[in-house]
């Protein structure tokens, strides 16, 4: 099995690399206010996550990486 830490480590560069700005820029829109305005530990990660997911699903739906 893959350590947690390398798999997370290989999605940040995946993550910073290759999606596209456009992408992205939605991501920190959706996201950054809920950041900003809420204690670290008041946050649902979870919930992020699966907004952060909708978005890259909805913009990526048919294209592939090669």
């Amino acid at each position: 099995m893959i350590p947690i830490e390398v798999e997370n480590r290989i999605a940040n560069y995946f993550f910073r690399m290759y999606l596209p700005d456009e992408v992205m820029f939605q991501i920190e829109d959706r996201l950054l206010p809920t950041c900003i305005w809420s204690e670290e530990e008041d946050l649902d990660h979870d919930e992020l996550v699966r907004w952060a997911i909708k978005i890259i699903d909805e913009q990526l739906e048919d294209k592939r990486f090669r």
